[in-house]
């Protein structure tokens, strides 16, 4: 959709389009551009804001139209079409915090877990952790599990050096990027008992929908990664 007399900006995969215009003097900024979509329109220092929602949907499989699409996005679909794991799609809004997710969950009638990378005190050791989203992680209840006292999370450059993602977009198919083995896969057991998993393909823009016997099956084999069942 392009804004006839207005000089867009339109981000990535058409999904938004955020376009910065002077308001004309002497008119209402709700008026300045007549769409028929539902908009919010914000004005700010001289400049308005428009913001077009549009409905999430469900799509099968890789985006037909790749066109602005990370390398790393587009890696992790290649992989999985490469090992014969089917998978259901969402395009979003940037999706910083669980609390963000509920509605994406509810598309893919699957819960969208908590991805927490991890590291002890000394950064020698890092993990990589999957727990439900509505449970609430205390390091004492797992620090014994795994035999590593002192955990926190880890910084942004390693996360980006072995899982090949950036905050907020941790996902357990960064460990695709892990060729050799830094990170240490931990899984709550509640989780492994999940028919699905949602997960990023490494961008928070957006989930997938895949089968957890397909991960531990076929994609964990490929990367070479074990991991540990853990109860918290």
């Amino acid at each position: 959709v392009r804004m006839p007399g207005v000089r867009g900006c339109p981000e990535r995969r058409g999904r938004r389009y955020i376009t910065l215009y002077p308001i004309p003097a002497g008119r209402n900024h709700r008026n300045v551009h007549p769409l028929r979509k539902t908009c919010k329109t914000y004005g700010l220092l001289g400049k308005s804001i428009l913001m077009m929602e549009e409905k999430l949907k469900l799509y099968d499989g890789r985006p037909a139209d790749e066109t602005g699409r990370l390398k790393r996005e587009r890696d992790v679909y290649d992989l999985l079409e490469q090992l014969e794991i089917p998978f259901q799609r969402v395009d979003h809004d940037v999706t910083p915090t669980i609390e963000a997710c509920h509605e994406i969950d509810d598309l893919l009638q699957t819960e969208i877990c908590k991805n927490l990378f991890l590291c002890n005190a000394q950064k020698t050791k890092f993990y990589l952790l999957l727990i439900s989203g509505d449970k609430k992680f205390k390091t004492k209840d797992l620090s014994h599990q795994i035999g590593s006292a002192r955990l926190s999370f880890a910084d942004a450059d390693h996360m980006e050096q072995y899982l090949g993602v950036t905050p907020g977009s941790v996902s357990v198919l960064g460990l695709m990027n892990d060729k050799e083995h830094h990170v240490r896969l931990l899984i709550e057991k509640t989780i492994l008992e999940e028919e699905y998993i949602g997960c990023h393909p490494c961008i928070n823009t957006t989930s997938l929908k895949i089968k957890m016997d397909d991960v531990l099956s076929k994609f964990l084999p490929y990367t070479g990664h074990e991991y540990t069942a853990v109860e918290l």
